[in-house]
């Protein structure tokens, strides 16, 4: 699938020229965020829950301990809005209403499905440990049986949600132009620092 449908859950009603359906791009968001935003609705309240999101083809996956809220919720097919937001500047405008971000989200909505099959359990949490460390999935011990009977693992299709980016400097008013502020972007990117020895 090149593009993902629009749908009116999917479709940006502001800044519409910011927001995509690309297949590729959203894949490219998944892929480099490290943490999503879960979001359900329990007996009618909201929860909202950051944790390790990954993606392996058009799926993207979630590991929760079996005994938890999200994953009983999950487990009952619930309906998710999850969210990946990547942060790649701070854009200062020589006045305050011209501030902004730039940045790249992805808004996902459908219901989640139970991964059941441990042999599939076990390669979608390697994968996992592949995205957040390349090259270290074939050198740790895999998850033993009793590890994977304690994980409930869900997937959610990429099959319903949009991207949204913004790029570039501020968009300074005319008549701010000669104000004597520094305008421009501050980028931002996450950095990993050495490994602390355990």
């Amino acid at each position: 699938m090149t593009t993902l449908p629009k749908t009116p859950r999917s479709t940006t009603r502001r800044k519409g020229d910011r927001a995509s359906h690309d297949a590729a791009a959203i894949h490219a968001v998944l892929d480099e965020a490290l943490v999503v935003h879960v979001g359900f609705i329990q007996d009618g309240q909201p929860f909202v829950i950051p944790t390790n999101g990954w993606r392996v083809g058009e799926h993207l996956y979630f590991h929760f301990a079996t005994g938890s809220r999200i994953a009983q919720m999950m487990g009952a097919a619930c309906e998710l809005c999850v969210t990946a937001t990547l942060l790649d500047g701070l854009v200062l405008a020589r006045s305050a209403m011209h501030h902004s971000m730039n940045f790249r989200s992805v808004m996902l909505f459908g219901q989640p499905e139970a991964v059941q099959d441990p042999d599939e359990k076990g390669r979608v949490l390697a994968a996992l440990v592949e995205k957040v460390t390349p090259d270290r999935a074939s050198r740790v011990r895999p998850a033993d049986q009793k590890e994977l009977a304690v994980t409930a693992v869900f997937r959610l299709p990429i099959a319903e949600g949009s991207l949204k980016a913004r790029s570039g400097p501020p968009q300074d008013r005319p008549d701010d132009l000669t104000r004597p502020v520094s305008a421009g972007v501050v980028p931002l990117r996450l950095v990993a620092g050495d490994l602390i020895p355990a």
